[in-house]
């Protein structure tokens, strides 16, 4: 017989309060040891060890080394995904808060299977997935092109943030290598013999800076030298930038991507160095399911979670995700204003006051679960994939290839 879902919803959070301390020991380990792109070894081990003891059939290794998924429930109903990330920055440590990232999405699975096990049998499923390398790896895209995601009906997480916002405005992304090569010579005794890339480069870099003027407000580009020669009395015959380049959508990163390029050959014509270009990291522009969201957002504030104005917030693999499944990433206010990706928002991913909103976050994702799998909500689900459908007819899946 079917429980009173009130009493589904209450056990659900309760489950989760019950588990507090363990999660919170749970982030702890994680944060106390970052590991970075695919290298996610002991947050793997801890995590699923955690997972497999709370009862998840769990799936270590999968289809990458530092990937897993936990599951439980029936093949009948809705399936539903909550995302666990794991990996941190170079030097920084957890500055993006993906330790919190992996406690609310065990948390939030936890409530989820909870609920689901007061009936005989469970009608729906819940996985946690475990995706490695969001920091510029792409873990979810690889997760992506062995299908991982054909059976799932809807994916969320939560990420840690300076605020509280329900539906963020995430970019698209591209990461590419800009490639100069001249030719060298003595930079004292024979100077005119040589062609100095490295003159290309900041040529190419002071051409994008004062480009600035004409880009529209929402689109970012921002890059390093990541190679400037050899020695001061080398005329350097090699030199290369690397470049982030980010628009609200896939369409607008084609027009920016190219302005961008076109700075990097005019410096290559006017320095007689040849250039190329290696393309990296390539993410998607986050799209929210409305409808998906609205359900989220409901929960959240019966929560006490008071919700803000979308705001930008950089730039995600699970924008990819949300081209292939109906997807939603709140972002959540942890108590501090320090930026993401700084020394004091690591700090603050690893202090008492993340637990909390964590914990509510957590709640809020399993709420929103529930609520698909409740009987007599089909027409939820019917128009979250309404939803997707006219999204992606807008969006251009198409375009996904930089």
């Amino acid at each position: 017989m079917d429980v009173d879902w009130s009493k589904k919803e209450e056990k659900a959070q309760r489950k989760i309060d019950a588990a507090a301390s363990d999660l919170n020991k749970l982030s702890q380990e994680i944060w106390l040891h970052p590991e970075l792109n695919f290298e996610e070894r002991h947050a793997h081990k801890v995590l699923t060890d955690f997972l497999e003891k709370e009862g998840f059939q769990v799936t270590r290794n999968f289809h990458l080394e530092t990937a897993f998924k936990a599951t439980y429930g029936s093949d009948t109903g809705v399936h539903v995904c909550v995302i666990c990330e794991y990996d941190a920055l170079p030097e920084i440590g957890h500055a993006c808060g993906h330790n919190l990232i992996a406690e609310c999405g065990a948390a939030a699975g936890l409530g989820i299977k909870a609920a689901l096990e007061m009936d005989e049998t469970p009608v729906g499923k819940v996985t946690v997935l475990g995706t490695p390398a969001e920091e510029g790896g792409g873990g979810k895209k690889d997760l992506i092109k062995a299908g991982v995601f054909q059976n799932i009906d809807v994916a969320m997480m939560a990420h840690p943030f300076q605020h509280n916002i329900s539906r963020p405005i995430v970019l698209s992304l591209v990461e590419v290598a800009i490639h100069f090569t001249g030719r060298a010579a003595h930079a004292a005794a024979s100077p005119w013999l040589g062609q100095n890339a490295l003159d290309a480069a900041v040529m190419c870099y002071n051409s994008i800076s004062a480009m600035r003027q004409q880009f529209k407000p929402d689109w970012r580009v921002h890059g390093i030298f990541s190679n400037g020669g050899a020695k001061p009395n080398i005329i350097p015959e090699e030199a290369e930038l690397l470049y982030y380049i980010r628009a609200p959508n896939e369409r607008e990163l084609a027009v920016l991507k190219e302005k961008v390029l076109g700075c990097a050959r005019g410096a290559a014509v006017s320095s007689g160095c040849e250039v190329d270009f290696k393309y990296h990291c390539s993410y998607a522009n986050l799209v929210s399911n409305p409808t998906l969201a609205s359900i989220y957002e409901q929960k959240a504030q019966a929560l006490g979670v008071e919700l803000e104005e979308a705001l930008s917030a950089g730039s995600t693999d699970m924008g990819d995700t949300s081209y292939v499944v109906p997807s939603i990433h709140p972002m959540y206010y942890i108590g501090t204003m320090e930026p993401n990706h700084s020394r004091a928002f690591t700090q603050s991913t690893g202090a008492p006051e993340a637990q909390a909103p964590t914990l509510v976050q957590a709640k809020a994702l399993a709420l929103t679960a529930l609520e698909l799998l409740r009987p007599g909500n089909q027409h939820l689900m019917e128009q979250i994939r309404q939803d997707f459908r006219t999204q992606m007819d807008q969006e251009d899946p198409k375009a996904l290839v930089h």
